[in-house]
């Protein structure tokens, strides 16, 4: 018979992965794969060693999960899109989930960036097969809309990757922008006018009639 596993032990090791997780995205965002190590991962997390390594395998494991973590994350907004849906509800909500998570996970976009800026030498088999396969089924979506005149015919794939880049930017770039603007930190009021810009500049660049500033989805 297999062993019934009660939900307090469900959720004492959804919580250790959970803390194990954030404290590996500081600990990479600030010293890199190379410059971490499970001990320190395992300190930051208030964890023995032992822990760290029980529930993730190794530090090799913990790296690739997380930044796939971090893209799951990132694109969740898009996953159960269909040609049914209303284009400017899907990108808005699209948009402003994604500058939400530059707003409270900066590390995780910083440390997706520095792991690209490589030459993603964890992630090929991830970028090639999983995130290759979902961003060409969200760009059929895309196409679907075009071609029924709810967006202009814009490329889906571009359009992808000037989400990512447009919304990633606020975290991987803040000490420029910090700097530029003569900042000490962005406020939530400057996420909400950055946000809102964001939409209204890439709804009316696809042809969609855009909502009002600050209106919520959903």
């Amino acid at each position: 018979m297999t062993a019934l596993i009660s939900p307090e032990v469900t959720l004492t090791r959804q919580r250790s992965e959970q803390r194990i997780f954030d404290a590996a995205e500081r600990i990479f965002a600030s010293h890199g794969y190379r410059g971490a190590s499970v001990q320190a991962i395992a300190d930051e997390a208030g964890l023995p060693k032992s822990n760290v390594l029980y529930y993730v395998g190794s530090k090799r494991r913990l790296y690739v999960a997380l930044l796939e973590r971090m893209m799951a994350r990132w694109n969740a907004m898009l996953d159960d899109i269909s040609v049914e849906d209303d284009p400017a509800e899907v990108l808005e909500a699209f948009i402003r989930s994604k500058m939400e998570l530059t707003r409270t996970h900066p590390q995780g976009s910083r440390l997706f960036a520095a792991e690209i800026l490589q030459g993603a030498p964890f992630l090929q088999d991830y970028l090639r097969g999983e995130l290759r396969a979902w961003v060409q089924s969200r760009a059929v979506v895309f196409k679907q809309w075009a071609d029924q005149g709810l967006m202009d015919p814009v490329d889906p794939v571009w359009l992808i990757f000037l989400i990512w880049s447009s919304t990633q930017h606020y975290a991987d770039f803040e000490a420029q922008i910090l700097g530029i603007t003569e900042r000490e930190a962005l406020s939530d009021a400057d996420y909400v006018h950055i946000t809102d810009f964001l939409c209204r500049i890439i709804l009316q660049g696809c042809g969609i009639a855009r909502r009002p500033e600050g209106a919520l989805i959903g």
